[in-house]
């Protein structure tokens, strides 16, 4: 990395010197020209395929080299003009970035207002020593307005803007941690990778991108022959099945090496100062810092199978972790991945610095009328093909009414099963300093908030709630998703409850109405 010249160096208001103006490291030309190559190799092919029909070979494969030669040389000036333009300061008060091709942006950032410095490195960046540095104020008001990209600069350089950025005065000298480390990577929690929900839209995609690349080259109809051919004394049921099944083990492979690429070398650990810090990946190195002045609470979230094995993922609930369209297939407030139940509740209580983890607290079961609701639900979406294959099997053929007797003999018991589980998933409770809630079944999580972060209270209640004496209270926060639901509580007990774990927020309107108590309900 080089300095600007002194003509670049600044004055503050009070006639203090501020920091010197700084560039990119130069060999961020190489990278970019390198990542363009690798797409233009991506689209010649397809490319060079499609001209080659209607003229020969050799044109085609010349015309195509020199559309990518002409591309490349048009790359590596823009990729220098834009190095050359770009420099940044790390001032007392602001941090500053100028950037741009043809015309210059002057963007800024206070310094008390940041809230994260993240670390991201590919391969290629990483073998030459290069970071990208992401700079962000958490707030809710657009991608590039509340962020800062140093695209890219030496890893020194980047370690040090992080702990620059994020140092922050201690009110009180407190007793050091004996050891930093919150978490380390266990191999044994590859194992949940493939019962994610990952794994099937892994398949379906494999088997998308084999149908795409066969049109690509003119061989899809020998695909779909060759498929034909392997199957043709087997009944189509059967096909389909085993085709599912070949999606469904691609699917799997692909979310084992995923999870590889996303969690090898990964680390949580509590940093001075008050930070906590989650580094993880294998050729795309990713260093998150989330402040515990920002956390509000976690949230333990249990999909489906890994719910069924035992497991549990570990999510931050914090300020300032916004995303954009840069960073929307990220997993950014992930502290932890899915591992073992206990190992998800020692480290939410490491977190927090609790003794035990609130999401361990004994929760208050809902009403049976929940129950009810659940059912129903489950029942009409499991009911709803089966009406669709009765109503064509009536217009068209017999065959579809068996057809529909079969479907409700399999979805109907699963629709049962679903809604039992949603149902004691339900529940709620104040275990602290903060408001515990569950509910989910495909997708169970456990959220333990902050009541101290609790902004404010929403009462809902739709016809079918109040015929059965429910209502869904949410709280809101100026953390995570904004805003946790109680689903289905008994009126005038979630209404209580929601008066007594926050107090005075609430209190204010509400009545007292002499009602005999609702029994309480066993899970």
């Amino acid at each position: 990395m080089s300095e600007v010249p002194d003509t670049m160096t600044g004055a503050a208001a009070d006639g203090t010197r501020e920091t010197d103006w700084l560039r990119l490291d130069p060999r961020t030309v190489l990278v970019r020209v390198v990542l363009f190559s690798g797409v233009l190799a991506g689209a010649a092919l397809p490319v060079t395929f499609a001209l080659a029909g209607p003229r020969p070979l050799w044109q085609a494969v010349a015309w195509v080299a020199a559309g990518v030669t002409l591309a490349l040389l048009a790359d590596i000036v823009a990729e220098t003009v834009r190095l050359r333009r770009t420099r940044y300061r790390i001032g007392a008060e602001r941090v500053e970035l100028h950037t741009g091709l043809l015309v210059v942006q002057r963007r800024s950032l206070a310094r008390e207002r940041i809230r994260s410095a993240d670390l991201t490195a590919n391969p290629l960046q990483r073998a030459l020593g290069l970071v990208k540095v992401r700079i962000g104020t958490g707030e809710h008001t657009g991608g590039s307005e509340s962020t800062l990209e140093l695209d890219l600069v030496t890893r020194a350089e980047g370690e040090r803007l992080r702990h620059e950025l994020l140092a922050r005065p201690a009110a009180a000298p407190a007793a050091p941690d004996h050891d930093p480390s919150l978490a380390t990577l266990d191999p044994r929690w590859i194992r949940y990778a493939p019962v994610s929900f990952l794994a099937p839209a892994l398949g379906g995609a494999a088997a998308g991108a084999v149908m795409q690349v066969s049109e690509w080259f003119g061989a899809q109809a020998e695909v779909i022959d060759w498929i034909g051919d392997r199957f043709q004394d087997v009944s189509i049921p059967w096909m389909i099945v085993v085709l599912v099944l070949v999606a469904t083990v691609a699917g799997a492979v692909g979310a084992l090496g995923l999870w590889v690429e996303m969690w090898w070398n990964y680390r949580l650990e509590r940093e001075p100062g008050g930070t906590l810090r989650v580094s993880r990946g294998l050729f795309t190195a990713r260093s998150v810092s989330i402040e515990e002045r920002r956390l509000r609470g976690i949230e333990l979230v249990e999909p489906l199978g890994v719910r069924a094995l035992g497991a549990a993922r570990v999510d931050a609930v914090a300020t300032g972790l916004v995303k954009d369209e840069a960073d929307k297939h990220t997993d950014l407030k992930t502290l932890l991945p899915a591992a073992e139940r206990p190992v998800a509740d020692r480290v939410a209580a490491q977190v927090l610095r609790e003794p035990q983890p609130p999401t361990g607290a004994p929760l208050a079961a809902h009403p049976r009328a929940a129950r009810t609701r659940r059912v129903r639900w489950a029942l009409g979406s499991a009911l709803l093909p089966v009406a669709v294959l009765v109503l064509l099997g009536l217009l068209l053929t017999p065959v579809l009414l068996y057809a529909a007797a079969g479907c409700a003999v399999v979805l109907g018991p699963v629709a049962l099963l679903f809604a039992r589980d949603a149902y004691r998933s339900l529940g709620h409770a104040v275990s602290g300093a903060y408001l515990v809630t569950r509910s989910g079944t495909v997708r169970r999580t456990t959220v333990a908030l902050q009541r101290s972060g609790v902004i404010g209270w929403t009462v809902k209640q739709s016809y079918f709630q109040r015929r059965a004496g429910l209502l869904t209270l949410t709280a809101t926060t100026a953390a995570g998703a904004g805003a946790y639901d109680i689903l289905d509580a008994g009126r005038s007990e979630g209404l209580t409850f929601a008066a007594g774990s926050v107090p005075d927020l609430l209190a204010p309107f509400l009545e007292a109405v002499p009602t005999q108590e609702a029994r309480s309900t066993e899970r």
